[in-house]
Protein backbone atom coordinates (compact mmCIF):
# COMPACT_ATOMS: atom_id res chain seq x y z
CA UNK A 1 0.00 0.00 0.00
CA UNK A 2 2.98 2.14 0.12
CA UNK A 3 3.08 2.63 -3.59
CA UNK A 4 -0.42 3.81 -3.82
CA UNK A 5 0.22 6.58 -0.95
CA UNK A 6 3.00 7.78 -2.40
CA UNK A 7 0.97 7.50 -5.93
CA UNK A 8 -1.78 9.97 -4.79
CA UNK A 9 1.19 12.15 -3.10
CA UNK A 10 2.98 12.62 -6.12
CA UNK A 11 0.03 13.67 -7.97
CA UNK A 12 -1.22 16.40 -5.23
CA UNK A 13 2.25 17.60 -5.51
CA UNK A 14 2.25 18.04 -9.46
CA UNK A 15 -1.24 19.64 -9.21
CA UNK A 16 0.60 22.00 -7.33
CA UNK A 17 2.84 22.77 -9.34
CA UNK A 18 0.27 23.04 -12.22
CA UNK A 19 -1.81 25.51 -10.15
CA UNK A 20 1.43 27.79 -9.59
CA UNK A 21 2.36 27.75 -13.13
CA UNK A 22 -1.84 28.85 -13.34
CA UNK A 23 -1.73 31.76 -11.18
CA UNK A 24 1.02 32.73 -12.76
CA UNK A 25 -0.82 32.53 -16.10
CA UNK A 26 -3.73 34.15 -14.78
CA UNK A 27 -5.95 31.36 -14.74
CA UNK A 28 -8.03 31.90 -11.96
CA UNK A 29 -11.22 29.45 -12.32
CA UNK A 30 -8.24 26.70 -12.89
CA UNK A 31 -5.91 27.30 -9.77
CA UNK A 32 -9.11 26.59 -7.55
CA UNK A 33 -9.79 23.33 -9.48
CA UNK A 34 -5.84 22.45 -9.22
CA UNK A 35 -6.09 23.15 -5.84
CA UNK A 36 -9.05 21.12 -5.02
CA UNK A 37 -7.31 18.32 -7.10
CA UNK A 38 -4.17 18.26 -4.41
CA UNK A 39 -6.32 18.39 -1.64
CA UNK A 40 -8.54 15.37 -2.89
CA UNK A 41 -5.55 13.46 -3.77
CA UNK A 42 -3.59 13.77 -0.95
CA UNK A 43 -6.46 13.15 0.95
CA UNK A 44 -6.98 9.61 -1.09
CA UNK A 45 -2.94 9.39 0.19
CA UNK A 46 -4.46 9.43 3.73
CA UNK A 47 -7.27 7.17 2.84
CA UNK A 48 -4.67 4.67 1.44
CA UNK A 49 -2.18 5.39 4.26
CA UNK A 50 -4.77 4.44 7.16
CA UNK A 51 -6.87 1.87 5.20
CA UNK A 52 -4.35 0.02 3.64
CA UNK A 53 -6.92 -2.99 3.03
CA UNK A 54 -9.82 -0.75 1.27
CA UNK A 55 -9.53 1.44 -1.96
CA UNK A 56 -9.70 5.20 -1.89
CA UNK A 57 -13.72 6.01 -2.51
CA UNK A 58 -13.94 7.05 -6.54
CA UNK A 59 -15.22 10.42 -5.42
CA UNK A 60 -14.44 14.28 -5.94
CA UNK A 61 -15.90 15.01 -2.80
CA UNK A 62 -13.15 16.31 -0.23
CA UNK A 63 -15.79 16.41 3.03
CA UNK A 64 -16.77 12.42 2.16
CA UNK A 65 -13.43 11.63 1.93
CA UNK A 66 -12.27 13.71 4.83
CA UNK A 67 -14.93 12.03 6.82
CA UNK A 68 -14.58 8.49 5.85
CA UNK A 69 -11.49 8.37 6.39
CA UNK A 70 -11.36 9.81 9.92
CA UNK A 71 -9.24 12.82 8.95
CA UNK A 72 -12.13 15.29 9.66
CA UNK A 73 -12.22 14.18 12.81
CA UNK A 74 -8.49 15.82 13.42
CA UNK A 75 -8.61 18.84 11.47
CA UNK A 76 -9.68 22.10 13.04
CA UNK A 77 -12.61 24.33 12.39
CA UNK A 78 -10.36 26.21 9.99
CA UNK A 79 -9.40 23.45 7.97
CA UNK A 80 -12.93 21.79 7.72
CA UNK A 81 -14.14 25.53 6.55
CA UNK A 82 -11.24 25.86 3.62
CA UNK A 83 -12.83 22.63 2.33
CA UNK A 84 -16.78 24.16 2.43
CA UNK A 85 -14.83 26.70 0.73
CA UNK A 86 -12.95 24.36 -1.84
CA UNK A 87 -15.74 22.17 -2.72
CA UNK A 88 -17.42 24.34 -5.56
CA UNK A 89 -14.42 24.44 -7.63
CA UNK A 90 -14.33 20.86 -8.42
CA UNK A 91 -15.40 22.33 -12.08
CA UNK A 92 -14.48 19.69 -14.47
CA UNK A 93 -17.98 18.60 -15.57
CA UNK A 94 -19.86 21.87 -14.42
CA UNK A 95 -22.28 23.93 -16.64
CA UNK A 96 -21.04 26.78 -18.72
CA UNK A 97 -23.23 29.39 -16.30
CA UNK A 98 -21.87 27.44 -13.15
CA UNK A 99 -18.33 27.67 -14.16
CA UNK A 100 -18.89 31.39 -14.93
CA UNK A 101 -20.14 32.14 -11.39
CA UNK A 102 -17.51 30.54 -10.25
CA UNK A 103 -14.79 31.94 -11.92
CA UNK A 104 -16.56 35.77 -11.04
CA UNK A 105 -15.91 35.30 -7.50
CA UNK A 106 -11.78 34.37 -7.99
CA UNK A 107 -9.12 36.69 -8.46
CA UNK A 108 -5.21 37.04 -8.02
CA UNK A 109 -5.26 37.88 -3.99
CA UNK A 110 -8.08 35.16 -3.23
CA UNK A 111 -6.20 32.54 -5.95
CA UNK A 112 -3.34 33.43 -4.04
CA UNK A 113 -4.80 32.74 -0.44
CA UNK A 114 -5.98 29.41 -2.00
CA UNK A 115 -2.95 28.41 -3.03
CA UNK A 116 -0.92 28.86 0.30
CA UNK A 117 -3.74 27.24 2.27
CA UNK A 118 -4.02 24.26 0.31
CA UNK A 119 -0.19 24.06 0.40
CA UNK A 120 -0.43 24.36 4.06
CA UNK A 121 -2.95 21.63 4.02
CA UNK A 122 -1.57 19.13 1.63
CA UNK A 123 1.66 19.49 3.84
CA UNK A 124 -0.15 19.10 7.11
CA UNK A 125 -1.77 15.85 5.68
CA UNK A 126 1.26 14.26 3.98
CA UNK A 127 2.92 14.55 7.61
CA UNK A 128 0.43 12.39 8.59
CA UNK A 129 0.78 9.62 5.70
Amino acid sequence: MIDKVQYWKDLADEDLLVAEDLLKTKHWLYVGFMCHQAIEKIEKAYWCAKKSDIEAPYTHNIHLLAESSGLSAKMTTAQLHFLHIMLPLNIEARYPDYKSSVAASLNEARCIDILTTTKDLVAWIKSMC
